[in-house]
């Protein structure tokens, strides 16, 4: 999905049927409505994926024919970019209150269809805090709106493919798909959610690539050398760019040549407009490698990019995990600390940590932070930013959180009180970490923040909730799921961060 941007999925997801639906291999969930969707429900599961901004482009569209389009988009390329604003932020077309109503009444049928969930799972007696009238399976809370509507990501990957046209080396977003051999990469600077200096420096990579000897990476079985480019920017306005590209039997002296050839173009050539603070370079055979796999090379500039937020000066690696809208991070993670309940007696237990914002932004109101996150540049970014700051009660942990967090919780069991904030992937949270939780006594309260609170999100709910389990080692008292509140990080887009409180 273009509108967020997540983790390295820590576990194989596993597979459950039920007389409602399932959850497949890949860890969605499956519907098979009777009739056509509402809003809401184009967020649920994967049987409306195909159609879901199909039914969103036409709906926004009736009542809107005399709605003019916008004056910089040009009679031959106005239909592409209409296609695409329709699929990467389907939402574009409304204004933001109709987009906070329609996100709102999406989380109340997660909650509906979750509810049924727990009911069937799990018979519990005590499942909700709404009004039985609601039929939730906690108590909603008012959606948060973003307080920046337009050009509000912080990071921006664009691909390298065929345009329109059919010139291979555009640069922009997906239309299409490879199965029905439609695919077709579209430039993105009309978006909403686009900033302009992402798309000044994709445009200025687009005529690196066009006066480039090299062929782009289209297929990795074809050749071809140009790849990705991801930008990431913060508030006061620095930039750093991250090339990916495919070595393929290129020696190292040519590879030489093509680094100094990019990094030229983008101080003295006409790349130099985009006044980039740093400029990466990834040698990367894969579709995706971290830098443990394949070390980010910089080739100018600096290695960090900083962000102010909460009061914190806040390192961020190539690939560490940042929330893409800084100002919309800050209203979730305050919503997390009023939440969470922390204080003088507690220890904050953060799982996912990513760059640490959230531990870190609570630190002093509890006696300890310790964080768990898979990317190591993360975690050295959680370290310089606690010291940076004088924070000097958190601890930071690199690693898998279900090979770390067993053996930190038995560490840990001195009587003293854990509050856990749990952000995973969207593959939610490994089976061993949901175990680990449920199984500590000392963790009484959980905060888990979602931006697919369905899939094996559900499972992890009710595996969190459900009664006392010797077969699956869920030996603790479950958690009751008290409230939740969505915070709209993505305006534009159907997504959303749903915020959970558990308690026991």
């Amino acid at each position: 999905m273009a509108g967020i941007e997540r983790r390295v999925p820590m576990h194989k997801p596993r597979c459950f049927l039920s007389r409602v639906g399932f959850f497949s291999k890949s860890g969605l969930l499956y519907w098979c409505p009777r009739k056509p969707p509402d809003w809401s429900q184009l967020l649920l599961g994967s049987a409306c994926k195909r159609t879901f901004t199909h039914v969103i482009t036409k709906r926004c569209q009736r009542g809107r024919k005399s709605q003019k389009k916008p004056s910089h988009l040009g009679p031959l390329d106005s239909s592409w970019q209409e296609r695409l604003a329709d699929v990467v932020t389907p939402l574009w077309r409304l204004s933001y209150e109709e987009q906070l109503k329609v996100k709102f009444e999406a989380q109340k049928k997660i909650l509906q269809r979750l509810e049924s969930y727990l009911q069937m799972f799990n018979g519990f007696k005590e499942t909700t805090a709404a009004p039985k009238s609601e039929e939730l399976c906690c108590l909603l809370q008012p959606i948060i709106p973003s307080p920046v509507i337009d050009g509000y990501r912080n990071k921006s990957t664009f691909s390298v493919n065929r345009g329109p046209d059919g010139n291979p080396k555009t640069v922009g977003y997906y239309l299409g798909t490879w199965r029905d051999r439609n695919m077709v990469c579209v430039r993105s600077n009309h978006l909403k959610n686009i900033p302009e200096k992402h798309s000044q420096v994709a445009q200025c990579y687009e005529v690196f690539l066009r006066q480039s000897p090299l062929e782009p990476c289209l297929l990795f079985h074809e050749g071809g050398h140009w790849r990705e480019l991801t930008v990431r920017t913060n508030s006061q306005g620095h930039t750093m760019a991250i090339i990916t590209f495919h070595p393929q039997e290129l020696s190292q002296e040519e590879l030489c040549v093509q680094k100094e050839t990019v990094k030229e173009f983008f101080i003295r050539g006409p790349g130099a407009v985009c006044n980039l603070t740093s400029l990466y370079f990834q040698e990367s055979t894969r579709t995706r490698c971290s830098h443990q796999q394949s070390p980010f090379q910089l080739l100018f500039g600096e290695p960090h990019i900083f962000e102010e937020l909460l009061g914190l000066k806040v390192r961020i690696s190539p690939d560490a995990f940042f929330q893409i809208n800084t100002a919309g991070a800050e209203m979730l993670y305050r919503t997390i600390g009023k939440l969470s309940g922390v204080n003088s007696n507690t220890i904050l237990l953060d799982i996912c940590c990513g760059t640490g914002v959230i531990g870190l932004s609570l630190a002093k109101y509890t006696s300890q932070v310790l964080g768990i996150e898979l990317v190591e540049q993360a975690v050295e970014d959680a370290r310089w930013t606690a010291a940076f700051n004088g924070i000097t009660n958190c601890e930071f942990y690199a690693g898998q959180a279900e090979k770390i967090l067993p053996q930190l919780l038995k560490s840990k069991e001195n009587g003293q009180l854990i509050v856990a904030v749990v952000n995973p992937a969207r593959a939610g949270l490994h089976y061993q970490v949901v175990q680990a939780i449920r199984n500590c006594r000392a963790i009484c309260t959980l905060v888990f923040i979602s931006c697919k609170p369905y899939g094996e999100t559900t499972r992890n709910i009710i595996e969190l909730c459900c009664p006392p389990n010797s077969a699956k080692k869920l030996l603790g008292k479950p958690f009751v799921l008290r409230q939740a509140v969505p915070v709209d990080l993505f305006p534009h887009t159907l997504h959303c961060e749903l915020v959970f409180l558990f308690t026991r």
